[in-house]
């Protein structure tokens, strides 16, 4: 039997990315970011969930793609990795996605560096660019931010 991972599918801007399902927590709507002067640049703000202030990572800047503002349908996926948790803004999540073993691509076998980029999955609607949290959620970004907290 081949092995499947399940991936959690979202787009911005009509591309298909994805995150490995063990990685997120949930995923809610959008709501209002709080901003948090003197955050590192890729944090847009802070936003309450269940009593639990997190970090809002702007998905598009990590991502290198066009800024837009969040719009009403957007939607949070609520990331840990590192000993952190934070919300990443998509456009649209989509349904999890299980892709065998054998279709999935190392980013690194096709472009020596890769960025953000760990995977990437042949499913049936075509290709996901699947990220990795621990790249999304380095531990000296949230070094900078927890002095930024304590601060504030």
């Amino acid at each position: 039997m081949i092995g499947k991972n399940h991936i959690v599918a979202f787009t911005l801007d009509d591309q298909r990315y994805g995150l490995n399902l063990s990685s997120v927590e949930r995923i809610v709507r959008a709501v209002e970011i709080t901003p948090l002067p003197a955050a590192p640049c890729v944090i847009l703000g802070v936003i309450n969930v269940e009593g639990r202030i997190m970090p809002v990572l702007n998905t598009r800047k990590w991502l290198g793609l066009p800024e837009r503002d969040i719009e009403l349908q957007d939607v949070f996926i609520i990331v840990s990795a590192n000993g952190h948790s934070a919300a990443l803004v998509a456009d649209e999540v989509k349904p999890v996605v299980e892709v065998p073993v054998n279709q999935m691509t190392d980013s690194q076998e096709i472009v020596s560096s890769s960025g953000s980029v760990e995977r990437i999955a042949k499913s049936d609607d075509g290709l996901i660019m699947v990220l990795t949290a621990e790249k999304a959620l380095p531990g000296e970004a949230f070094g900078e931010l927890d002095s930024v907290l304590s601060a504030t």
